[in-house]
């Protein structure tokens, strides 16, 4: 049975994401003054710009922009306060670059002012569970909505069938919502609702989720499953991003959300090519 629900190409502002042949790298950019990463050095429209640019320089093809940290214990932020952090990065982005920007948050509002100022995907942390409304905002603007697995009871009965049932109810909000199939892309949430252990486990079942027939995408960039097992801090966690994409690549996901661009675009690409996803090209 072909459980495939997008199309072997897709155009987001006129860039094609060729899901089948090439693995999507997406830049993460913070403008924060409490993310668990960037410590908030972002969080300056033309600082923030200068690092957008530099992250397309080296290869990423969506530039994820949130202005609410989701580290544990992170301070929530009221929708204006989130709006006013996000927009004006946006609109300079879309003055300055060519690039896919997708719009961090569960929040419906943000979530339409982010795509009306020139965001063109919505990434939500919590699978539209949070806010239903925002699966509204994508199926009325036209627009992919990212459907993370999140959720507060991290009491699982049984681990894989929960997850399923989670991501399966958020593609029905979505699709409730009048979002088509092939604008619903999924992410595992690798570091969310999940321990250690279940963050490993949900790993090595990467394929499981693929089979759902979505695009999927692995955000496990700098992740505490990264320091937990090599018992390094954040700033040290490269190689073993590196590994989990790799892993990832092999088990079928389309997309890699990370900090470290170049170095990961590097990684892609190897591993694209030595999976077949993409030719040898000399250059």
């Amino acid at each position: 049975m072909n459980l495939t629900h997008y199309t072997k190409q897709f155009e987001v502002n006129g860039m094609v994401f060729d899901f089948q042949n090439e693995t999507i790298v997406m830049g993460i950019l913070n403008v924060t003054p409490d993310s668990f990463s960037d410590g908030g050095r972002f969080n300056a429209i033309e600082e923030a710009v200068i690092h957008a640019k530099k992250m397309v320089a080296d290869g990423a093809k969506i530039i994820d922009i949130g202005g609410e940290s989701t580290r544990p214990g992170h301070d929530a932020v009221s929708e204006e306060e989130e709006i006013s952090r996000v927009i004006p990065v946006i609109e300079a982005l879309v003055r300055e670059l060519d690039v896919a920007i997708s719009i961090d948050t569960y929040k419906a509002k943000v979530a339409e002012a982010a795509i009306l100022a020139g965001a063109h995907i919505i990434n939500d942390v919590w699978g539209a569970k949070r806010e239903p409304a925002i699966a509204e905002v994508a199926a009325r603007l036209g627009v992919p909505i990212l459907l993370m697995h999140n959720r507060d009871n991290t009491e699982y009965a049984n681990f894989w069938p929960d997850v399923r049932k989670d991501l399966e109810e958020s593609v029905q909000i979505a699709k409730d919502a009048g979002v088509p199939d092939e604008q619903i892309w999924l992410d595992p949430g690798i570091g969310f609702g999940k321990t250690t252990e279940q963050n490993i486990w949900m790993m090595k079942h990467l394929q499981e989720v693929v089979e759902m027939g979505y695009p999927v995408l692995l955000g496990t960039s700098r992740k505490s499953m990264v320091g937990n097992i090599l018992n390094l801090p954040v700033e040290e966690r490269l190689e073993g991003t590196a590994a989990t994409v790799s892993f990832g690549i092999m088990h079928g996901c389309h997309m890699m959300r990370v900090h470290d661009v170049k170095e990961i675009v590097r990684t892609v690409l190897m591993m694209d090519v030595l999976t077949g996803k993409q030719p040898y090209i000399e250059r």
